[in-house]
């Protein structure tokens, strides 16, 4: 038998809290011992996550299991912070949060806690070592895996433009004007132009890899009519040949095992229910376009969220996260 870590998620009736516990009610590794929310305290898990229904016969709480060796924040952003203001957890208790509330350097210190930004394929030693992992946002990471290898390398000598839409999911489970059914089906709409919170965690990345980048990156996000997926074109002006460019992209994810680069187009159904992300690379004249996909529930957020506590426990990154897509 393998010894089990508790986990607990806060949160719990969320769409990161959902695809959370789809993940982990089949980890190996890993035992659900408390799903916290007081909207829902007492029933199922399956009435809110009716998708789990045969899988697991978790109940609801609105009690905190603070010895837990793992606790997932699924709250808002601008909540964690709040929450863990009125909760106190073990010492020893390791905090993965997926709010924005710890993501940025100014940030990261809150009371005895340090968080560690948690993307792997940059912070991998640091996350390691870890006690508080602050989970990256899902724009971020697709954005930020388009250009990390030309940040290392010290190739973004211009400015940085994005186009990138989003599904519905990505808007969290509370109803609003843009997220209901008639507004969103055959629709898109720009938001946030120029001033998305991301915006930050991409900056702060590309200052740690490459400490005189003082490019502008323009982000343009967009509202897509589909449930799941984040489609980014990240596109810069660069001296690189086509071939040069694929070669840095190549050589930088060449051992990672969940981001790889693709010699032919790609398409969002390739990485949607998956912990991918799929990059291709391409110049037009002197443009260099990187094409980024990923599920923003899974590798831009409870996925990647595993991942990050597969590496603080030390074990095999991939554990639990070997999944599918269904791509027709």
């Amino acid at each position: 038998m393998v010894d089990k870590i508790n986990i607990s998620i806060v949160g719990g009736a969320g769409y990161t809290a959902g695809e959370l516990l789809r993940i982990l009610i089949h980890h190996p590794k890993v035992n659900v011992s408390s799903v916290y929310s007081t909207s829902n305290a007492g029933n199922p898990v399956t009435k809110v996550h009716d998708d789990l229904l045969g899988e697991t016969d978790i109940v609801f709480s609105d009690k905190i299991d603070e010895n837990s060796d793992v606790v997932f924040l699924c709250l808002g952003h601008g909540k964690s912070a709040d929450f863990l203001k009125n909760n106190k957890y073990a010492p020893k208790t390791k905090i993965i949060d997926l709010s924005n509330d710890f993501r940025l350097n100014a940030d990261h210190i809150f009371e005895d806690r340090t968080f560690t930004y948690g993307l792997p394929e940059v912070n991998r030693e640091d996350i390691k070592s870890a006690q508080n992992i602050a989970n990256p946002g899902c724009f971020a990471t697709a954005i930020q895996l388009a250009l990390l290898p030309l940040a290392a390398k010290k190739e973004i000598k211009n400015d940085i433009h994005i186009n990138a839409v989003t599904g519905s999911t990505g808007a969290g489970q509370s109803l609003s004007v843009s997220t209901h059914f008639s507004w969103r089906n055959n629709n898109v709409s720009f938001y946030k132009e120029f001033s998305h919170q991301h915006e930050g965690e991409i900056y702060q990345t590309l200052h740690q890899l490459e400490k005189d980048f003082n490019n502008k990156v323009y982000f343009l996000p967009m509202r897509g009519d589909f449930a799941r997926g984040i489609l980014a074109g990240v596109y810069v002006k660069s001296d690189l040949s086509e071939d040069e460019a694929k070669q840095i992209f190549n050589d930088y994810y060449k051992d990672e095992p969940f981001t790889h680069v693709s010699d032919t187009p790609i398409a969002l159904k390739q990485v949607v229910n998956t912990n991918k992300c799929l990059l291709h690379v391409q110049k037009q004249d002197d443009v260099i376009l990187i094409t980024s996909i990923i599920d923003n529930l899974t590798k831009g957020a409870s996925g990647q969220a595993v991942e990050n506590m597969n590496l603080m426990f030390g074990w095999d990154e991939k554990l639990g996260l070997n999944l599918k897509t269904v791509a027709f």
